[in-house]
C-alpha cells in the first residue's frame, strides 16, 4: 500500500510533468498552414518542421496516379521527426514506404520578412535518397534563407510509364516530377507563413536531382512556381521517349514473372515486390540511367530544347555546372568500366552506345583506357548535356552562369561526381580540414547564397563572373584558385540525342 505521502508526491509529479509539457509546447514554433496547424521545434535557433505532408498518400488505388491534395487535419500535427522515405532498394532489403510525400522546412524565423527560399531536390539515380540527405541548416542558420527539402516517389513507383494502358495513368511516368510540382505548389501557398517569399524561390538539385528539376523546368505545369534554378551535374538528358519507357516497363514485368499484358497487376502487387524486381533489373552501372521522366504529351508536352527556345516561357535565372571528371566516381567502383566494352556501354547508354564507343576507341590513340573512359563517359553522360542546355537557355536571353568544379584535393580525378556538394553546403566537417578546403567551401557557399538571394552569383568571394554566351563560352572554375576561363571548344557529338538512355525495342530484353 502506498502511503499518503507517496500518493501526494505522485500527483505532484504528474502535474509538474503536465506543466512542463505545456511550457515546452509554448516554446516550440507553431504555424497554421492551409491544411491545419503544425508544431515544429527549434534547432540552433532555427525553426524546423519535419515530415510536413504536402500531398495525400499515393497508396492503394492512388498508386501510379498524380499526387492529390492532402485533406485538412483538426489537431495540431507534430512535425519534429522526418517523414518516411520513399520506397527504395537497399542491398537485399527494401526501405521506406509509399506514404512518403512530405517536406522539411528550416526557417530563421516564422515572421513576414519575405526571405529567399531554397528548395532542394535530392539525387540518387531517381531510385534512392531522401530530402533529409542534406542539412537545411546550412543555408538557414547563417544565411537567412528559408530552406525546404522534399521527398518524391522513386523508381518503378515514381517513373514507370502506364499511359498507353489506361488514360488515368497517362502521367504515371512522371509521378516523381509531379510530386515536385505539388511540393512547389504547397510552398507557393504556404511559405509566407514561414517567413519566405513565394516570388523568390530557387529550385536546386544535384545529379538525378538536377536532372529532375530540369524536367520540372520544361514542364508547363511548373509555370510560376519558381524563379531560379541551380543544376549541379544534370540536365534534361534524363527525359525518355515513350517507346523506351515501355521497354523499361517490360523488363520490370519480366522480372516479376508477368507478361507484357499484365501491367495492371502492378496496381495490386506489394510495393516491396515491385522494388525488389526493380533492384535486379537495375543492378550494376546501368541502373544509373534506367529511370527518369517521360515525354508523355501531358506533363512534358514536347522536346525540352524547343520548349526553352519559346519566347513565352518563364524567364528564370540559371546556375548550371558539372565536375571536371564526373565519371571517375563510377569507374573507380567498377573494374569493367576502366576499359569498357560494348556490353558495358550499352548498359549505360542503351541503344545510344555505338556513338560513345566510337569516341572511346578514338581516345585510345592518345589516352590509356582508364583515362579515355573517364573523359568520354563524363562528356556523354553529363558535360555535353549541361552545355547544350546552358546554350539553349542563353540563346533565349535567359541569364545563365556556368561553372566547372576542378578541385581534386590532391587526388587523381578527385573532382568527380558529387565532389562539390560538401563545399556548396559548407559541410561542418570541413572545419577540421586544411585551410585550402575551408577557403573553397567559404567561396562556393557564398556564391550559391548570392545567387539564391540576389539572382546573381557574383560576390566579393570571386573574380567577376560573366553570364554564359555560346559565342564567348566563359565559365567559372572552382579550384585552388577560382578563376574565369574561356572554354576553347565545348564537346558536342551532334549525332548523339538529348536522351542519354534509349531502348528502341530491338534487343531490349
Amino acid at each position: 500500500m502506498k502511503s499518503t505521502f507517496q500518493k501526494i508526491m505522485a500527483i505532484t509529479l504528474l502535474f509538474a510533468f503536465i506543466a512542463l509539457t505545456k511550457v515546452l509546447a509554448q516554446n516550440q514554433p507553431v504555424v497554421k498552414t492551409n491544411k491545419g496547424y503544425i508544431r515544429g521545434e527549434f534547432e540552433n535557433g532555427t525553426a524546423v518542421f519535419k515530415g510536413v505532408p504536402y500531398a495525400a498518400p499515393p497508396v492503394g488505388a492512388a498508386r501510379y496516379l498524380p499526387p492529390a491534395e492532402h485533406v485538412a487535419w483538426k489537431d495540431t500535427l507534430q512535425t519534429q521527426k522526418f517523414g518516411p522515405i520513399a520506397t527504395q532498394p537497399d542491398r537485399r532489403q527494401v526501405l521506406g514506404t509509399e506514404d512518403c510525400l512530405s517536406l522539411n522546412i528550416y526557417t530563421p524565423k516564422t515572421d513576414n520578412k519575405k526571405r529567399a527560399v531554397l528548395v532542394w531536390v535530392h539525387g540518387g539515380s531517381m531510385t534512392a535518397g531522401a530530402g533529409k540527405g542534406e542539412d537545411g541548416h546550412a543555408f538557414a542558420d547563417n544565411d537567412d534563407i528559408v530552406t525546404v527539402t522534399i521527398n518524391y516517389r522513386l523508381g518503378a513507383l515514381g517513373f514507370l510509364y502506364l499511359g498507353d494502358l489506361d488514360n488515368r495513368y497517362a502521367q504515371s511516368g512522371n509521378n516523381g516530377l509531379l510530386d515536385c510540382v505539388m511540393a512547389l505548389k504547397w510552398i507557393k501557398q504556404n511559405i509566407a507563413l514561414f517567413g519566405g517569399d513565394a516570388n523568390r524561390v530557387t529550385i536546386m538539385g544535384e545529379s538525378a536531382g538536377a536532372k529532375l528539376i530540369s524536367a520540372v523546368l520544361v514542364s508547363p505545369k511548373s509555370k510560376g512556381l519558381f524563379q531560379q534554378y541551380i543544376a549541379e551535374s544534370g540536365s534534361v538528358q534524363c527525359i525518355r521517349d515513350t517507346l523506351t519507357a515501355k521497354n523499361e516497363r517490360l523488363k520490370i514485368l519480366k522480372q516479376l514473372g508477368l507478361g507484357k499484358n499484365d501491367a495492371r497487376k502492378l496496381l495490386l502487387l506489394p510495393a516491396d515486390s515491385i522494388i525488389k524486381a526493380q533492384a535486379i533489373v537495375c543492378a550494376g552501372i546501368g541502373g544509373n540511367s534506367f529511370f527518369g521522366p517521360v515525354y508523355d504529351g501531358v506533363t512534358i508536352t514536347g522536346d525540352a530544347y524547343k520548349y526553352v527556345a519559346d519566347k513565352d516561357i518563364p524567364h528564370i535565372k540559371a546556375l548550371i555546372g558539372t565536375n571536371k571528371y564526373e565519371a571517375a566516381l563510377f569507374i573507380n567502383g567498377d573494374e569493367k568500366l576502366k576499359h569498357p566494352d560494348t556490353v558495358i556501354l550499352r548498359a549505360l547508354f542503351g541503344d545510344d552506345y555505338p556513338m560513345v564507343y566510337k569516341t572511346f576507341k578514338e581516345e585510345l590513340n592518345t589516352n590509356t583506357p582508364y583515362d579515355a573512359a573517364v573523359k568520354v563517359i563524363t562528356q556523354y553522360m553529363y558535360q555535353m548535356h549541361s552545355y547544350r542546355f546552358a546554350k539553349a537557355l542563353s540563346q533565349n536571353e535567359i541569364p545563365v552562369w556556368v561553372y566547372r568544379f576542378d578541385y581534386d584535393n590532391g587526388k587523381k580525378y578527385g573532382a568527380n561526381h558529387g565532389a562539390e556538394l560538401q563545399y556548396v553546403w559548407n559541410d561542418p566537417k570541413l572545419k577540421a580540414a586544411e585551410a585550402e578546403r575551408q577557403q573553397l567551401a567559404a567561396a562556393m557557399h557564398r556564391t550559391w547564397v548570392s545567387f539564391i538571394k540576389n539572382g546573381n552569383p557574383n560576390s566579393a568571394a570571386l573574380p567577376a563572373w560573366p553570364r554564359y554566351k555560346n559565342e564567348t563560352r566563359q565559365i567559372m572554375t572552382f579550384d585552388k584558385v577560382n578563376k574565369v576561363i574561356t572554354v576553347k571548344e565545348v564537346f558536342d557529338d551532334k549525332s548523339f540525342p538529348s536522351q542519354v538512355f534509349m531502348l528502341k525495342g530491338k534487343n531490349s530484353d
